[in-house]
């Protein structure tokens, strides 16, 4: 997968950002290490930034970290919070399905449209999911950002939501 298609797709220069930082740090690797990710290269980005990891043995995620802009959405911390905690059932089982794909393929997600509905509040933008491997070749891990401009109920159900996938994984 060329990085380049990816940074052609996205609209967000906070997201680029990420991806780019994400391409670098992955070097001659699959993907990065959580401890390839430098947090002093994204410090303007790290509001938007937030990060799983992948408990395979017990095949479930872990929140990391969220930034502000983050956990305003979902008035909690990630951090050592099962996702099953972090969403309401109705969405948890897409969320965990959409994360073991990016882990487990690996893929990159990206979305754009109604990145979020939380707690009656609704949210217009961009999300991208990267996948992070300690061994730089198998999933644990998710690097995440998503940047959005909040709108008002009565006018989220009518907006679309782009989904794509970049696979990683090797023929």
């Amino acid at each position: 997968m060329a990085i380049e298609a990816l940074l052609a797709q996205i609209k967000s220069p906070v997201l680029t950002a990420v991806a780019r930082h994400w391409d670098e740090a992955r070097g001659q690797h699959l993907m990065p290490g959580w401890s390839d990710i430098r947090p002093s290269r994204l410090a303007t980005q790290l509001p938007f930034v937030w990060a799983y990891t992948y408990d395979a043995a017990n095949d479930r995620f872990i929140g990391r970290l969220a930034g502000d802009r983050i956990e305003a959405i979902f008035a909690k911390t990630f951090r050592q919070t099962p996702l099953e905690q972090i969403f309401p059932p109705r969405e948890y089982e897409d969320v965990f399905q959409r994360a073991k794909r990016v882990v487990g393929e690996p893929a990159i997600f990206r979305a754009e449209g109604l990145v979020f509905k939380q707690l009656h509040r609704f949210g217009y933008g961009e999300r991208l999911m990267l996948p992070l491997a300690g061994d730089g070749a198998h999933g644990d891990g998710i690097l995440g950002c998503t940047v959005y401009n909040s709108i008002p109920g009565d006018d989220a159900g009518s907006l679309p939501e782009l989904d794509e996938w970049h696979s990683l994984a090797r023929p």
